[in-house]
């Protein structure tokens, strides 16, 4: 199995247990972005899955389609969990950056927190798509 075949393993059985095997796939300084989270090391990234499994309930990711070319991959993915009672998925992609051992060193996940995520909750909802409909063309 290739690096990323790797990793993509351990984010769809991703479990509570599970989320301390960071180190299996990360750098010990690799950087995680999202549009939340900006962070460095094994130690911050993994406290993003764990934050992820107290907020959410039963949270887990989906592999779309997958590109790899040399040392990095861009993979498409939805993500589905249930907040409140209510299910909700998000559809993003991740660029993965992996050293010669393998190990990443840099992920980005791209989504759009407006479309996949704001518009989609009780409160704020109404105005981001009220916002959505008023600049579309």
């Amino acid at each position: 199995m290739s690096a990323l075949d790797n990793i993509l393993d351990w984010y769809t059985t991703l479990t509570p247990h599970s989320v301390g095997n960071v180190s299996q796939f990360y750098q010990s300084d690799a950087h995680f972005k999202d549009p939340f989270n900006d962070v460095r090391g094994v130690a911050r990234i993994e406290a993003i899955f764990v934050h992820m499994f107290e907020t959410t309930e039963n949270p887990h990711f989906i592999i779309d389609q997958r590109i790899e070319q040399g040392q990095q991959a861009f993979v498409t993915w939805t993500f589905s969990f249930k907040f409140k009672g209510k299910e909700y998925s998000v559809a993003g992609g991740s660029h993965f950056i992996f050293d010669d051992q393998g190990f990443v060193t840099v992920h980005r996940d791209y989504w759009d927190a407006a479309e996949e995520l704001f518009q989609k909750l009780p409160i704020i909802g109404a105005p981001m798509r009220w916002l959505r409909r008023r600049f579309a063309v």
